[in-house]
């Protein structure tokens, strides 16, 4: 019996960040989806991104005071002014962006520009000395040619269009049950154009947010306490924003839809206290590229969906621009994947090395006690 529970145990543990990475991309695709739903509604992106981490806070803030009141560290100026940063970066400056460009685009073109945020992670990473990188090695090279596919694919989805797509539930005998969002028939290429350069700038926001997130933890370690503080500093940073932006629009704060409601909950206890969690956790093991490694999962489950309920057009230039996006993203994981066979391997020699050192140093202490005894015999 041991031996069953010793091997399950362990696949859980080796599973896990896995697990959460899956439990992310869907989290982000179900978000997308409800998102532009609500937009689509009426929705104003700048109270969205407010709501939704009013709702995040109060989620997760009652479970941070309870579970993390012995091991949450004090607060330091250097913890708190990374906190504001890290509020100001995501929850406001990236949610803000994002959102407001998926407003002029659709939910499938908005989550596979996401596929570039591996890309810039992984820059970053190397900016900043979280991620190992050698131009000599084939490795290497690889990760930094993925990078450059990668920007390359997001090009192409942005400024090709193409033909559309034939899907078997886009043909003239099949009936949806729902009528076409606005946005996906209407969109020119100015407003396509622009909210892909909103989407590229949120997803720059949001690959800083993981380096910070990363960097911060080592300092913070209280996650649930970060989730908390980051979400309610968020929704302080982002009346500030949307009173300065929209002024004295009172009617942008009211919700008036199911869908409205349900998109900010959702987005506020999933999208923002649930994944800055879950992605904390991942990071610590697996760091800040690896969270970010498995987007086109998401893209996968919302092109699926949303060319079903939200009847958004796909064409043949986003297709083979996320292709290109997937194939670089890969070219980046296999680097990745290498090394870790290689930190691997060089763990196992040090190990080795320090037995061999301490068989030797055994041997020598061995010999000179043999010595001593028999210095002592004679004598």
């Amino acid at each position: 019996m041991e031996m069953p529970m010793g091997w399950f145990w362990c696949f859980c543990k080796q599973g896990r960040p896995y697990i959460g990475v899956l439990f992310l991309q869907l989290g982000y695709a179900i978000n997308n989806l409800l998102v532009k739903s609500a937009l689509d509604m009426g929705l104003n992106p700048y109270t969205f991104s407010v709501y939704r981490n009013v709702a995040a806070a109060l989620a997760f803030g009652p479970f941070a005071l309870y579970f993390e009141r012995k091991i949450r560290t004090h607060m330091t100026f250097s913890v708190f002014w990374k906190i504001m940063l890290l509020a100001l970066i995501e929850p406001v400056m990236d949610q803000i962006l994002y959102y407001t460009g998926m407003k002029y685009t659709t939910a499938t073109f908005a989550i596979a520009m996401c596929n570039v945020l591996p890309a810039l992670t992984f820059v970053m990473a190397w900016i900043f000395r979280l991620e190992k990188v050698n131009v000599k090695k084939l490795h290497s090279q690889g990760k930094i040619l993925g990078t450059v596919v990668t920007v390359g694919g997001a090009m192409v989805m942005t400024l090709v269009n193409g033909p559309p797509v034939p899907l078997p539930w886009t043909t003239k005998g099949f009936e949806g049950h729902r009528a076409p969002s606005p946005t996906s028939d209407t969109v020119s290429q100015d407003q396509h154009l622009k909210g892909a350069i909103m989407i590229t700038a949120g997803c720059f926001c949001w690959a800083s947010f993981y380096i910070l997130q990363a960097m911060t933890l080592k300092e913070y370690p209280a996650q649930l306490s970060l989730t908390t503080l980051i979400c309610t500093m968020g929704a302080l940073q982002g009346t500030v924003v949307t009173l300065v932006i929209e002024k004295a629009k009172s009617g942008i704060w009211s919700m008036q839809t199911e869908t409205e409601i349900a998109a900010t909950l959702y987005s506020g206890i999933v999208r923002s206290g649930a994944s800055y969690y879950v992605s904390g956790l991942v990071m610590k093991e697996k760091g800040p590229f690896f969270v970010t490694a498995f987007n086109p999962l998401g893209m996968v489950i919302v092109a699926i969906v949303s060319s079903i309920e939200l009847k958004e057009k796909l064409v043949l230039g986003r297709v083979v621009g996320a292709f290109i996006i997937v194939a670089g993203l890969y070219l980046i994981i296999w680097g990745k994947s290498k090394d870790s066979n290689l930190s691997r391997s060089d763990s196992s020699e040090v190990e080795i090395c320090d037995q061999e050192t301490c068989n030797g140093k055994d041997q020598d202490d061995t010999k000179a006690s043999k010595e001593d005894h028999r210095g002592e015999a004679v004598v």
